[in-house]
């Protein structure tokens, strides 16, 4: 029996392959909270224990909702940019379960994305 020989990109593609281990679960809320400052945004904890984060001007707006957002199916995670007269704006949700790491991310992004007029 004969081999084909080995390319440099075949361990590559064979390690590409292999299982692997994924962060699961919620972890901790305040990688996303801790991003923001009093000086630029409000933070307001409800009855209910759900923390929303809006900018004040209003044009950004983070929930959270540990037990699930009220009215939705399992979404604990809310993230919304409001647009203008012109550009739509956009909305982002994840589950009660997506990773905090993910999330914090995300909205890093959104924050890195924006800029004073």
């Amino acid at each position: 029996m004969t081999v084909a020989p080995v390319g440099p990109g075949f361990s590559t593609t064979i390690e590409a392959l292999r299982p692997r281990e994924w962060q699961l679960g919620p972890g901790r809320p305040a990688l996303v909270t801790d991003q923001f400052s009093a000086d630029e945004l409000h933070l307001i904890v409800d009855d209910r224990a759900d923390v929303h984060v809006s900018s004040k001007d209003g044009r950004f707006y983070l929930g959270w909702f540990p037990g699930g957002r009220p009215g939705a199916d399992g979404e604990g995670w809310a993230i919304a940019v409001t647009g203008t007269a012109k550009v739509p704006g956009y909305r982002l949700s994840f589950d009660t379960e997506t990773p905090a790491d993910i999330v914090a991310a995300a909205v890093a992004r959104v924050l890195e994305t924006s800029r004073r007029v």
